[in-house]
């Protein structure tokens, strides 16, 4: 069950630097408050999530992955859908971080 709230922790971790995009870096509260404080609730889960993982894995672990899948995904959601670059080194470099978060997983058996 670690494993499943890491990978939640992730998914909030990606979705979280959405709400700096969405909401002008935290300006205008009057306009873009749902999309502020979603962002700050999504932050909560991540780390609430990371802490449950935390429990019953190493903590670098946890840290390693959650960053990683993080970084990896928040990546690949701006190259999808924010027309961010979108060149062959940076997939290289995204396919190592997934071949340490994977060789994590393995060593961790």
């Amino acid at each position: 069950m670690a494993w499943v709230y890491l990978l939640l922790a992730a998914v909030c971790e990606m979705v979280w630097p959405l709400g700096f995009k969405f909401s002008d870096g935290f300006t205008n509260w009057g306009k873009n408050w749902g999309v502020i404080v979603g962002t700050f609730g999504v932050m909560l889960a991540s780390f609430g999530f990371m802490s449950l993982a935390s429990r019953q894995l190493p903590v670098g672990t946890v840290y390693a992955v959650w960053t990683g899948l993080g970084t990896t995904g928040i990546v690949l959601i701006g190259m999808m859908f924010l027309n961010e670059p979108r060149d062959l080194r940076r997939l290289v470099c995204l396919g190592l971080i997934v071949v340490g978060v994977v060789g994590l997983r393995v060593l961790e058996r």
